[in-house]
């Protein structure tokens, strides 16, 4: 098969490529930055050098392609991040359509049943339709909280065995790593389902509250770690302090809202199916203990 990966150089599209290039499939990459996506290159991914935002090198990259890995990143240069997010995907639903691609993996999130109150996730819900109406065959992704995302408490954690969280301590969610959603993308992309649209909710292993994380944190990397939750207008200081545009600390905070409300529920009961195998143990042993331990060194 013949398969675009629209994010290469993420976490998860990444993995993404490793797998399917292992798999001895034709994988086309789309990256802005060649240096970013050399060891993909070299190991035999074909890469389209421009940005998602530009039709021709999403059409170019899509001639002859069976099938579409499609991620909406985070990105702070749009004015107007919702907007803009929308506007792409319906771009290359629209050139899927016109080259023919039969399949797509849509990675979406928890509480994209909502397209509002949810922050930057309640775009998701015009992406998967643009998809959907589309692309014959189409799975939507829909994971949790990504472990990957404790990666910004390094310093904290190195400095004072601090976690400064907007998350509502007491509310738990779902976490799970994003090699987990990789895996699940691959299983999509090449399996012999047919046509339809279909919503997988991925929930890693098991739902956790931000004291529980903190105290299995602790025992991975053999340090104490406290979390603390913030109040509103210092997570948007703190946010805004790493270069963060206030624009998008605030789609953040509404994002926090939404969970301490409960509006980011899922909407699948947890099963095999929606279960992910990386446990925060194995993540905090294998992932941030070594940052954390980088951190303390320097």
């Amino acid at each position: 098969m013949r398969i675009v990966v629209n994010t290469p150089a993420g976490n998860i599209g990444r993995v993404v490529v490793e797998r399917l290039l292992e798999a001895k499939h034709d994988v086309v990459v789309i990256s802005r930055h060649p240096e970013k996506v050399a060891a993909l290159t070299s190991n035999g991914a074909t890469l389209v050098r421009g940005s998602i935002d530009e039709d021709a090198i999403v059409d170019r990259a899509l001639d002859g392609a069976d099938a579409l890995f499609w991620l909406t990143p985070i990105a702070f240069e749009p004015a107007d991040y919702m907007a803009w997010a929308k506007d792409i995907a319906h771009r290359a639903a629209s050139a899927a359509r016109r080259r023919g691609v039969g399949r797509a993996v849509v990675i979406s999130s928890i509480g994209a049943q909502h397209d509002s109150g949810v922050g930057p996730i309640s775009c998701n819900p015009v992406i998967e339709k643009a998809f959907a109406t589309a692309v014959p065959n189409v799975t939507f992704l829909r994971p949790g909280s990504f472990m990957e995302n404790l990666l910004q408490h390094v310093g904290t954690i190195a400095r004072g065995g601090t976690m400064y969280t907007r998350y509502p301590t007491s509310r738990k969610i779902p976490w799970i790593a994003t090699r987990d959603i990789a895996a699940s993308a691959f299983r999509a992309l090449t399996d012999e389902r047919g046509p339809g649209s279909r919503m997988l909710e991925l929930q890693g292993p098991e739902d956790l509250d931000q004291l529980q994380v903190a105290s299995i944190v602790s025992e991975g990397i053999r340090r104490p770690v406290a979390a603390v939750e913030v109040t509103e207008e210092q997570a948007k200081q703190g946010m805004v302090g790493v270069g963060m545009p206030s624009v998008f600390a605030d789609l953040l905070l509404e994002m926090y809202a939404g969970l301490a409300s409960g509006r980011m529920q899922r909407t699948q009961a947890r099963s095999a199916a929606t279960s992910t195998p990386t446990t925060l143990l194995t993540f905090a042993r294998q992932v941030l203990k070594p940052a954390v331990d980088a951190a303390l060194a320097q």
